[in-house]
């Protein structure tokens, strides 16, 4: 089909339909070439009638006018009125004439299809955007502020699998590159962590309580502070975040500890033959100073994360509210509900279940091995103190050992390689090149989809352009013949950099997404702004500064996104000359912007939308 129909599909259809999908601000399109009325001026023609570029553009400006004409009224009716002087159609503009040669009057007018020939076409190719080989657009969402990403983004998939029966024959659409499918696996995978850290409590719970009902009591504390943290969550206008649940997560195994000291007194007394309710009363009131100690130690290691300073406390505020929160809803649940739970429902006795026994016999030679341990630590305490102060002294000292990093990269099944080819490159040879990129993406069978992006989603640098590779899950991944493994993500992309860099002319950076949203401005892990008056200077130190970086075998995908050494013509006119002629500079300069690049000199209106009318040399 042709280009301009899967241009026209995408600006009418697909772009409207994405826009009604709620949370999304802006969508930016990569490969769309926007509709033209393009006026292809045959320079042997114009010679022939002696007319100039001038002559011509003046003639579309004046010949093809719409403006509004202000309002007729009456007594009882006010009707607008618009002078409409704007050829409809390209036939209709085609017999725009031009009346003026050189500024002067043309006795016999000259039809603007003598000297040009008119097409309802599409602007200059400056970018180019393929899919698995074939050519396409590709339309990047972007959330409006403080939408929820993930929410956006299965609107825009509802929104596709919705289109899909309504695609022209020959067209499909498909998600090609999802970054917040990571975020959905990430946090099913901390709700998991949730639900299975609760069922591990409430299982350590009843082999150490010895009873359902002691159990439930202690498991009951657990939704209280849980659910009770969301009240927090709210107001605080945090949202179910990886901090914010990695918060939960940890407090569940937390949160029974008050509850648990309680209900441990609580038992004891009622092993000693009181009732129920004087039981709950005095195990709660003899325990309660304890249970507020041990909540305020918790409290005290996690509440000062909340007030760190800079990147690291901006990530960490919400972990830290969210935990202390918790922790102390636990608290006054421990010292409320679960008193009077007790009162109502608590079994205390001997355990008569074979493992229950068992389990009690192994705790008692445990006690005894304890004791015996502890008499001996008690008798020997200056030598238990020096131990465990060089125990604390080596540990420090071991920390300086360990690798050090904010965030570590994770295999999210993605990754963004950036090919670079020499300055001055055209569209069309790094097409070329890239080509050889995307055959060997398509070769690994790792690989679920791409997205190639050459000239990038302006345009502006069409020696330049992206590979948004979508990997196949890690389970998924067929193993490597060489290795007899599955290949992870950071393996695949070392395999690409090295390949991608073999290409003749190709500078490939290969960027972990992982480090996207800890990282700065262009979400590499490491990066550095040089500022200064001289912009000489500064690309003489960007060029030393990176020498030294590839040095280094710590460094890979060392770039700069400051060019230099782009090749130009430079066109300088003779004013002397030209006012002989009596032909202005502006004129000149007007002139050869026509011929060379196309001069936008009108509006058209087709479908109910504007498009430029460009001029340009043949």
């Amino acid at each position: 089909r042709p280009l301009r129909e899967l241009m026209e599909f995408v600006d009418r259809k697909v772009k409207d339909e994405l826009k009604t999908v709620s949370g999304v601000g802006e969508i930016f399109i990569g490969g769309f070439l926007e509709r033209n009325l393009r006026v292809w001026i045959n320079t042997r023609k114009l010679n022939l009638y002696e007319l100039t570029v001038e002559d011509v553009v003046r003639a579309i400006q004046e010949e093809h006018v719409e403006l509004p004409a202000g309002r007729l009224e009456t007594e009882q009716k006010e009707i607008t009125v618009r002078a409409m002087g704007e050829a409809v159609t390209p036939e209709e503009f085609a017999r725009i004439l031009i009346y003026y040669r050189g500024g002067q009057p043309i006795y016999r007018p000259i039809p603007l299809n003598e000297v040009a020939a008119i097409e309802d076409g599409l602007a200059d190719r400056r970018r180019i955007s393929r899919v698995m080989g074939q050519p396409s657009v590709g339309l990047g969402i972007r959330k409006q502020r403080g939408a929820n990403s993930v929410a956006v983004a299965k609107g825009v998939r509802a929104k596709v699998k919705a289109l899909k029966p309504q695609m022209p024959e020959g067209f499909g659409i498909d998600v090609n590159f999802d970054s917040t499918k990571f975020i959905e696996d990430a946090v099913h995978e901390l709700v998991f962590t949730l639900i299975l850290s609760a069922l591990l409590t409430s299982v350590v719970c009843w082999l150490f309580l010895g009873s359902w009902s002691s159990t439930l009591n202690i498991l009951l504390a657990i939704p209280t502070s849980i659910l009770g943290t969301f009240i927090l969550v709210k107001f605080a206008g945090f949202t179910l975040n990886t901090f914010t649940l990695l918060g939960l997560s940890l407090a569940i195994g937390v949160v029974v500890d008050d509850a648990i000291m309680v209900l441990e007194n609580i038992v004891r007394h009622r092993e000693k033959g009181e009732p129920q309710v004087q039981a709950a009363l005095k195990g709660a009131k003899e325990i309660s100073f304890a249970a507020l100690a041990a909540t305020i130690a918790v409290v005290a290691i996690f509440l000062p994360v909340a007030f760190m300073k800079g990147i690291i406390g901006k990530f960490f505020f919400q972990f830290g509210l969210t935990i202390s929160t918790a922790v102390m809803l636990s608290l006054l649940e421990a010292l409320t509900l679960a008193p009077m739970r007790c009162a109502q429902f608590l079994e205390a006795g001997e355990r008569r279940d074979l493992l229950g026994k068992k389990f009690e016999a192994w705790m008692r030679q445990l006690t005894e091995i304890y004791t015996k341990y502890l008499n001996v630590s008690l008798q020997h305490r200056k030598k238990v103190l020096a131990g465990s102060a060089l125990f604390f002294v080596l540990s420090m000292g071991l920390a300086s050992c360990l690798r050090k990093e904010f965030v570590p990269a994770q295999d999210q099944s993605m990754f963004l390689a950036r090919l670079k080819l020499p300055i001055g490159s055209s569209l069309e040879f790094t097409s070329e090149r890239f080509k050889i990129a995307e055959e060997l993406v398509m070769k690994r069978p790792e690989v679920n989809r791409y997205f190639g992006a050459i000239g990038g989603f302006g345009g502006f640098e069409v020696n330049t352009g992206m590979l948004f590779v979508t990997l196949k899950t890690p389970n998924k991944r067929p193993k490597d013949p060489q290795t007899k493994r599955r290949l992870g993500q950071q393996e695949l992309m070392n395999y690409f950099r090295d390949e991608f860099n073999k290409i003749p002319d190709v500078k490939a950076v290969i960027q972990d997404l992982s480090m996207r949203g800890f990282a700065a401005q262009r979400g590499f892990p490491v990066e550095f702004t040089i500022r200064g008056p001289d912009w000489d200077k500064l690309a003489g130190y960007a060029e030393a500064i990176q020498a030294k970086m590839k040095e280094s075998d710590l460094l890979v995908d060392v770039d700069t996104d400051y060019l230099s050494g782009m090749p130009e013509v430079r066109v300088y006119p003779d004013r002397d000359k030209a006012f002989e002629r009596g032909v202005s500079v502006g004129a000149i300069m007007r002139t050869i912007n026509a011929m060379v690049g196309g001069e936008r000199v009108a509006k058209y209106t087709k479908d109910g939308k504007r498009y430029d009318v460009r001029v340009q040399m043949v």
